[in-house]
C-alpha cells in the first residue's frame, strides 16, 4: 500500500514549537515594476517555546513583495541565538492576504490580529549544534500577527 492508495488527509497533527516576537527598524517602502517592495530589518526579537528560546540577532530582516492581487509574499532570513549561545539559521516564506482594509489599518499603524488577517508563513531551520539538530529535519508553520513595526509568529511544528 502506498500514501496514494489511502484517502487524503484532512487534518494534521502539530504540536506547539514556540512564538516569535520580533521589532523591525524603520520600514522601507517603495514602489517597483514587479509590486510594492516592503524591507523589515530585524532590530529585535524573541524566541520563547518549550524546546527553543532564545533571540533573534539584529540585521536580518523580511523583503516582502506585495502583487497586484493584494498577496504579500515573504522571504525572510535571520539568526537566532539560543539561551545556551548556540546559533540557528531561520528562513521562511509565506503569504499574507492584504485586502484594502488591512492596508490601510497596517499605514494607520495597528497590529493587525491572525484571526482578522490570512498570513501564514512555513520556517525552516539550519544548525550545526548538535542540541539541536532536530531542528533540521522539522517542517514548521506559523500563523501571524503583523504591523509595520513588529510581527508575532505561533509557530507549530508537523508531527
Amino acid at each position: 500500500m502506498t500514501i496514494l492508495d489511502t484517502a487524503p488527509t484532512t487534518s494534521l497533527a502539530v504540536e506547539h514549537l514556540c512564538d516569535f516576537t520580533i521589532g523591525f527598524q524603520t520600514m522601507q517602502t517603495f514602489a517597483t515594476p514587479l509590486g510594492t517592495r516592503m524591507v523589515a530589518v530585524i532590530d529585535h526579537g524573541t524566541v520563547e517555546g518549550p524546546r527553543l528560546r532564545g533571540e533573534f540577532l539584529p540585521g536580518g530582516g523580511d523583503w516582502i513583495t506585495v502583487g497586484s492581487d493584494r498577496v504579500a509574499r515573504l522571504d525572510v532570513r535571520a539568526t537566532i541565538r539560543t539561551h545556551d549561545d548556540e546559533l540557528v539559521y531561520l528562513t521562511t516564506t509565506g503569504r499574507a492576504l492584504l485586502s484594502d482594509a488591512a492596508i490601510d489599518r497596517l499605514f494607520a499603524g495597528e497590529t493587525i490580529d491572525w484571526q482578522k488577517l490570512y498570513a501564514r508563513t512555513a520556517p525552516l531551520f539550519e544548525t550545526g549544534a548538535e542540541n539541536y539538530s532536530w531542528l533540521n529535519s522539522t517542517v514548521a508553520i506559523g500563523l501571524n500577527e503583523l504591523s509595520l513595526k513588529h510581527v508575532l509568529y505561533r509557530v507549530y511544528s508537523i508531527r
